[in-house]
């Protein structure tokens, strides 16, 4: 029962930093292109990094909340995910050399969030 009640705070905790996180994003980015370049703009523009570390704190009051199984299952999905994400970024790197169009930096964590997931996931199957 208590897994069952952490799980449920962590994600009411998440999406209400989600929430709050679509809602800054878009109104920074509809206020950003409306500026002139200078602090201003540049201060709105990552605006929407206030909610996101308010994420990052509930992860880790998640984290905190978890017994140690639980953390150290957390903590393997993260470091494989880390570990593909580095080797998929380093490996474009050097197809970025001879020629394929540049990434985005927006790209990592979409990568590294979805593998993480798919770990997660494969190994709860995995696990029953």
């Amino acid at each position: 029962m208590h897994e069952h009640k952490v799980i449920v705070r962590y994600m009411g905790e998440m999406l209400v930093t989600l929430f709050l996180y679509t809602i800054v994003l878009v109104i920074s980015i509809k206020t950003a292109d409306a500026m002139h370049a200078g602090i201003a703009r540049t201060l709105v523009a990552v605006s929407p990094m206030i909610p996101f570390l308010l994420m990052v704190a509930a992860l880790v009051r998640h984290f905190r909340r978890v017994d140690e199984y639980v953390r150290l299952q957390a903590l393997e999905n993260i470091v494989i995910a880390a570990g593909v994400t580095a080797g998929w970024t380093f490996t474009y790197g050097f197809l970025e050399q001879v020629g394929f169009s540049k990434l985005s930096m927006f790209t990592v964590w979409p990568v590294m969030g979805a593998v993480w997931a798919v770990v997660a996931i494969v190994r709860g199957i995995v696990r029953r």
